[in-house]
């Protein structure tokens, strides 16, 4: 009974910590970005709000808390107040098996650093970036709006077609790792980063990822000189504000996914493993930042071609080489 107290108090312990920590991350993360992007077009950015601007996040919330919630005439109005949530809450839930370091011992109680350490964590993460296609879709079409419409019929498509080639760049690691498990595909990098061996999986993955959470050049979803604001153009407010969140969450829900599944997760040297899973999240998402700033959306048909014509080709590719090439080292 004391076990199973401790064990509870200590998945409480950790549950709020990485909660925290993402919330954290992700308000900064948008004080980050438009600060980078301001330097991109040779401007200040937020600087008003605290110094250098720290303080931009917090009036941010506050103006979103404050902004009357609308919903629009002869909309689903349940579909419509719930589809926020479903993004904001399967981003959420996907970090629960990205492991952040090594277990430790507290006390004498063997401590693993990850919330939920599933032998099926990879085919977990795959479920709920499914269910995330909910939120977009259904917040398109319930906001009785033909331009969020038209954003929810294109977030739908988009993540279904992307989600195929970020499934397959995944195959050829757990090929290498033989385990499903991120905390086992962590420990099989302990010697060299999964980078150096899967290069062209490790590009696919990073494309198609930045397709998944509609980030530019991919983010016709949203397209706002097209659309308004895509999906979700109707919303207003903290129900906004969810479907911002979900966003940022995302980034760094992916950037851990890029350093787990090929950069290494939390091995480095000299500084903790926590530190170094964190600096490789926010590289991640500097360099989805970056993009951003440089690249022009793509045409849709052009997203369409790159996913179906190259992508998922090359990915497929990719599979056998590395089943060719794992056959004959007898691995």
């Amino acid at each position: 009974m004391l076990n199973w107290t401790a064990g509870f108090l200590v998945l409480i312990a950790k549950l709020t910590i990485v909660l925290a920590v993402l919330l954290l991350v992700a308000a900064y993360l948008v004080w980050l970005e438009r600060k980078f992007l301001a330097r991109l077009q040779i401007r200040y950015g937020p600087n008003r709000a605290g110094k250098f601007g720290l303080l931009q996040p917090i009036a941010d919330i506050v103006k979103m808390v404050a902004k009357e919630d609308t919903v629009p005439e002869g909309a689903e109005r349940t579909i419509f107040m719930l589809a926020p949530a479903v993004v904001a809450a399967t981003a959420l839930l996907v970090f629960a098996v990205i492991p952040f370091g090594k277990d430790v011992t507290l006390w004498g109680m063997k401590i693993p650093l990850v919330v939920a350490d599933l032998n099926v964590g990879l085919l977990y993460f795959f479920a709920l970036s499914s269910l995330g296609v909910y939120g977009v879709a259904l917040g398109g079409w319930a906001s009785n709006s033909k331009y969020s419409l038209l954003g929810g019929i294109r977030g739908a498509a988009q993540m279904i077609s992307y989600e195929l080639s970020l499934g397959l760049a995944i195959v050829p690691v757990v090929m290498q790792a033989r385990s499903f498990s991120l905390v086992d595909i962590v420990q099989a990098q302990e010697k060299y980063p999964f980078i150096l061996t899967q290069p062209v999986a490790f590009a696919i993955f990073v494309i198609s990822a930045m397709a998944e959470i509609k980030r530019i050049p991919f983010d016709l979803p949203e397209a706002e000189n097209e659309l308004g604001a895509g999906f979700h153009t109707e919303y207003s407010g903290m129900r906004f504000g969810l479907f911002f969140l979900g966003e940022y969450v995302n980034m760094q829900v992916l950037g851990g996914l890029v350093a787990v599944l090929f950069l290494g997760g939390w091995h480095g040297p000299l500084l903790p493993p926590v530190v170094w899973l964190f600096i490789k999240i926010v590289l991640v998402a500097l360099i989805m930042i970056w993009v951003r700033g440089t690249l022009p959306r793509l045409r849709y048909d052009q997203l369409m071609a790159l996913g179906w014509k190259v992508l998922i080709p090359l990915a497929l590719v990719n599979i056998m080489v590395t089943g060719a090439w794992v056959l004959w080292m007898g691995k």
